[in-house]
């Protein structure tokens, strides 16, 4: 008996934990943003308005959509990008996070072109990455086909930048997407048989 309540509250607790880790991160989300709207609301209505500062935020981020979706709006992100830049200590960091989010935009949905399997860090030993780029590497020997595969070390959001030959990865069929989730359920969401597609 106690076993098998040991087993079930185990099982309960990592089957609830992610559903009430998602509600307060988005809780917090809510009141956090609903915060910083609230006094001026208040100010103009006289009384609070929860949620409507949330709202507030939402169409503040569907506005920033809208304008940067347009030849116009293109160049004032742009010309953003370029001030954001020149800030001493933000230029070190922006564009390497702009970059990694860039990357999983619906807008950019290529920047990661394939999931495949690196042999990383060492020989014998494989890694899950995302195909970022191919080029020709005119060498010595000859020219050679190369792919620069990123490969996740923490998580989603920090980790390596490989360069290999074509013919030295093994492309596993998955969606971006699949990748993604692979990577962020620590393994436990690999297909039980890869490739999945060509070669």
């Amino acid at each position: 008996m106690k076993t098998w309540l040991k087993i079930r509250l185990i099982t309960g607790f990592f089957v609830t934990l992610p559903a009430f880790v998602t509600a307060w991160i988005l809780w917090l989300f809510w009141s956090k943003i609903d915060d910083i709207f609230a006094p001026m609301y208040q100010r103009m209505f006289g009384r609070p308005v929860p949620g409507l500062g949330f709202l507030t935020a939402v169409a503040i981020i569907l506005l920033v959509g809208a304008i940067a979706r347009n030849v116009v709006g293109g160049r004032v992100v742009a010309f953003g990008d370029a001030l954001l830049l020149r800030v001493p200590i933000f230029r070190l960091l922006y564009p390497s996070v702009k970059l990694l989010i860039d990357a999983f935009s619906p807008e950019r949905r290529n920047s990661f072109r394939a999931v495949v399997l690196v042999q990383h860090p060492r020989e014998g030993e494989w890694a899950f990455g995302f195909v970022t780029s191919e080029f020709i590497l005119d060498a010595p020997g000859g020219k050679g086909a190369m792919l620069t595969v990123f490969v996740p070390t923490n998580n989603l959001y920090l980790g390596d930048v490989v360069v290999v030959p074509r013919e030295d990865v093994i492309r596993t069929g998955l969606s971006v997407e699949e990748g993604v989730r692979v990577i962020l359920s620590a393994g436990t969401g690999t297909p039980s048989r890869l490739p999945r597609g060509g070669a």
